[in-house]
């Protein structure tokens, strides 16, 4: 070590520094898969920087080439972790920047007669600013077309090289480079050392990033841009400075290449480099630190290793690399990790003791209101949302509820900045905060969750809610600080405990159970101390108990002086913590005031219920009589995880009958229609059609037995025609195709005039008719129809009923959900009422009309 450079010395030593104090950012088993998290890693990791250096002063000059190429590509590879591993963006153009370090460098000293030196830092600060340009563009854009646009930039880079004959020698390139003395060393020794040496101090400097703010932030952009910009974190400027550090990396790299061959050309910089660059990070194991310098070794070595066998070389390493990746999809660090975490279990930091909890209380403070007007928003001609306003008063729950496709969660994206609206606005206290970025408006202090869960699931628990405590400030690139702090830490474990949570907090997140998601999603929220927290259906998929725990940690929220608003289709949670309700109904605000108030107003029973049209629709309808059962179901269970959604259905369908299924929002209705179908697989209980035992078949022979399923959200095919989609519903009867298709055209007459356009172009109504046609096409015994009317317009909904009534008339037996109880109990035989994935009530439809658990499901009370 003494032979070292000093500042190589300490960047080692602070490495083990952060390696120490540092937090975890990813999982329990961090240390190994960063591959530098304990003194004795760092130890080999210097040992090994040690042996590569004495190689490169003691070996032939040709394996000096080799070790110096190695070197090279572990820089690249090191940089290009950052944008693989940490924010999970592919790129295949890294061999553009690459040339353009190699060409800046060769330009400035051969043409400029500038120094070694000087020319090198000003090629990586060229790589990292052409990077920062390409990245604005191109990082709007994900998956394969942001690694088509980096393979167009790569091309782009190389046919410039080639026409800038004046200034790049064209074909011919540049010759006579010489390289420069390090540390009294020439030629490729020299090149060889200074690039071990900038390789370790690049690795060293990963290792900061990786375990700082940046670096968590970095991973919590590429688990969810969606909640990362609700802790006011800017996804953009976050992917563009990983994008910028891999390429001026890159660039570091290619100017290094250039005094290391003494010559650059255009042929040097293919395209397949680029291929062998993101190689070297997959085979050594993206996001860990030791990951690209061990790929650099296997990539750079196996093909000197086999160069005995000439010819054969390159398919004995293309072979060998496919059988790495076929052992270790994870890459060598992943295997080692597996190996390792088998042998090893994680010890938890210490939470506060459950009873501590009631100790812990939120910042106290004057908090801010929020109050919209006039709030709009138009989806394509489709008003969502119309002229909302409501004013959120401070240290209470508000609820924003109404049926499927009221506007509810389209308004809550407008008030956290998801959504820009199309007139109106909203203010936080006297600041307009309309028309503002996502992460604006979470800085400025309006806090978020989501229907399904967003949690950063490589970060732990911990991390998680660290990483809001900033607001969006992150601090020095490779610093810390902050979300490393002492203080911030211990306020994250006090939060949790706040919220309920007592399990470990250096797992990751996603691998929490449902409940605990919540509650960490809640304490994140809350960690960046908001002055109005935003949630979305967070009862959805919690027990009772749970629930019951919710609604205590709300109203504990609430007590504090946070505005909480809350969307949720569970009647009775709403109607137990709230303190003002604003009821939706298609994207209008239909009634506003009390809970109590809320539940006895005519117009809201109206839109909830249509009790009017229901109950004289209703009491005209007669039972079927002497109808054989044709579908049944018996005590069945099932669930999305350790908590059932269905608790012990029992259904009973005879056949020619129509049933009803209703319920509030969230009680289980759609998942037992896909437990019917086959699409969901229950846990007990049993399914019978015509006698035959459904509970273990695939969705496609439960198709073949009957049971056909016209699902919510009408999933047509909307690439295909109408005709085809129409015919493709006969694909396990074939036969008299023609004939049935003019059936189907005869009994929903729009089809016929939109019969050769995409699906994807009708209208909603038209989509569910097309939808309905197709479902026939099967032959159903059974058909089941999951909220036929969701989304659409008055005029439309009473013409796809009309055209149910007619199915009805002909026996057709139907299986009916609706958010619409009016409707569907004006067709329906017989109904049963689910609540909590209960059935609390069944009978004819004129007795369920009647029946009060009809209101209370859908509206709570007692």
């Amino acid at each position: 070590m003494n032979n070292l450079p000093h500042s190589v010395t300490e960047a080692l030593r602070r490495a083990a520094q952060a390696s120490s104090s540092a937090p975890a950012v990813a999982d329990p088993r961090s240390k190994v898969r960063l591959g530098l998290g304990t003194p004795a890693a760092l130890a080999w990791s210097a040992l090994g920087f040690i042996a590569a250096a004495t190689l490169a002063l003691s070996v032939n000059s040709y394996y000096v080439f080799v070790l110096a190429g190695i070197a090279l590509v572990a820089i690249v590879g090191i940089g290009l972790n950052v944008l693989i591993g940490l924010t999970g963006q592919v790129s295949f153009g890294h061999i553009g920047f690459y040339a353009i370090g190699a060409y800046t460098v060769a330009i400035l000293t051969t043409k400029a007669g500038l120094s070694f030196w000087l020319a090198w830092p000003l090629a990586a600060l060229a790589a990292g600013a052409l990077g920062v340009l390409l990245a604005l563009p191109a990082l709007r854009v994900k998956g394969p077309y942001l690694a088509m646009i980096t393979i167009a930039f790569s091309f782009i880079i190389q046919h410039a090289i080639i026409e800038m004959r004046d200034l790049t020698g064209g074909q011919n390139g540049i010759m006579g480079l010489t390289a420069p003395s390090f540390l009294g060393l020439q030629a490729e020794r020299a090149i060889a050392v200074l690039g071990l040496v900038t390789a370790a101090v690049m690795l060293a400097c990963y290792c900061w990033l990786s375990r700082g703010s940046w670096g968590a932030a970095m991973r919590a952009v590429r688990d969810s841009e969606t909640a990362s910009e609700s802790i006011g974190l800017n996804p953009l400027v976050i992917k563009t400075a990983a994008f910028a550090i891999s390429a001026a990396l890159a660039g570091l790299a290619g100017g290094l290449f250039a005094p290391l061959s003494t010559f650059v050309t255009p042929d040097t910089f293919s395209f397949m480099q680029s291929i062998l660059f993101v190689l070297v990070v997959v085979v050594g194991g993206s996001g860990s630190i030791m990951g690209p310098v061990i790929g650099a070794v296997i990539v750079g070595a196996l093909p000197e290793l086999l160069s005995s066998m000439e010819d054969y070389r390159l398919l004995f390493f293309g072979a060998l690399l496919l059988l790495v990746l076929w052992i270790a999809p994870d890459g060598v660090t992943g295997l080692l990790r597996k190996l390792v975490a088998a042998l090893r279990k994680p010890s938890a930091p210490a939470l506060p003791a459950a009873g501590a909890a009631e100790d812990v209380s939120l910042p106290v403070r004057t908090r801010r209101t929020l109050s919209a007007e006039g709030l709009t928003m138009v989806f394509g001609g489709v008003r969502a949302v119309g002229g909302l306003g409501f004013d959120v008063p401070a240290s209470a729950v508000t609820s924003l509820i109404g049926p499927n496709g009221a506007g509810k969660t389209t308004a809550l994206n407008m008030l956290s900045g998801f959504y820009r609206p199309t007139s109106g606005g909203f203010r936080l206290g006297d600041t307009a905060l309309a028309g503002l970025p996502a992460f604006r408006i979470a800085r400025h202090g309006v806090a978020r969750t989501y229907q399904t869960s967003q949690l950063f699931g490589s970060l732990s628990v911990l991390d998680n809610v660290a990483l809001a405590c900033g607001r969006g400030r992150l601090g020095g690139l490779l610093s810390a600080r902050g979300f490393g702090d002492a203080a911030v830490r211990e306020r994250g474990i006090s939060l949790l405990a706040y919220c309920g949570y007592h399990g470990a907090v250096d797992i990751v997140a996603a691998d929490l159970a449902h409940v605990d998601r919540r509650l960490v999603e809640i304490a994140r929220a809350l960690a960046a101390d908001p002055d109005v927290l935003l949630l979305d259906e967070p009862a959805a998929g919690l027990s009772r108990e749970d629930k019951s725990m919710l609604a205590r940690l709300l109203q504990k929220i609430a007590a504090a002086g946070i505005s909480v608003v809350v969307v949720e289709h569970d009647m009775e949670l709403v109607m137990q913590i709230s303190s003002r309700i604003v009821v939706l109904d298609a994207g209008q605000r239909l009634a506003i005031g009390t809970p109590q108030q809320v539940q006895n107003d005519p117009a809201v029973r109206q839109a909830y219920l249509g009790e009017n049209a229901q109950q004289a629709a209703a009491a005209s309808r007669a039972p079927v009589q002497g109808a054989t059962e044709l579908l049944g179901v018996g005590e069945l269970v099932t669930g999305y995880g350790a908590e059932p959604v269905l608790h012990g259905i029992n259904l009973q369908v005879k056949a020619g009958e129509m049933v009803a299924l209703l319920g509030a929002n969230g009680a289980g209705k759609s998942t037992l229609m896909r437990a019917l179908a086959g699409l969901h697989r229950p846990v007990q209980g049993g399914i019978h059609a015509g006698g035959v035992n459904l509970m273990h078949l695939r969705a496609e022979d439960i198709v073949r037995h009957g049971v056909v399923l016209v699902p919510e959200g009408r999933q047509v095919f909307p690439e295909l025609s109408v005709l085809d989609n129409i015919r493709l519903g006969a694909f396990l009867y074939p036969q008299d195709v023609d004939a049935r298709v003019e059936e189907m055209l005869g009994r929903f007459p729009r089809l016929r005039e939109r019969l050769h356009q995409r699906a994807g172009l009708l209208s909603g109504g038209e989509q569910q008719m097309l939808a309905i046609a197709r479902g026939l096409m099967s032959r159903p015994r059974v058909l089941l129809l999951d909220e036929p009317s969701l989304g659409l317009a008055p005029k439309v909904i009473a013409e796809l009923f009309a055209a149910l009534d007619r199915l009805r008339s002909e026996n057709m037996t139907i299986v009916l959900v609706d958010q619409m109880a009016a409707l569907a109990l004006s067709l329906a035989d017989r109904a049963y009422v689910i609540e909590g994935g209960r059935v609390v009530a069944q009978g004819t439809a004129a007795e369920i009309a009647a029946n009060d658990a009809l209101a209370k499901a859908y509206l709570g009370g007692h």
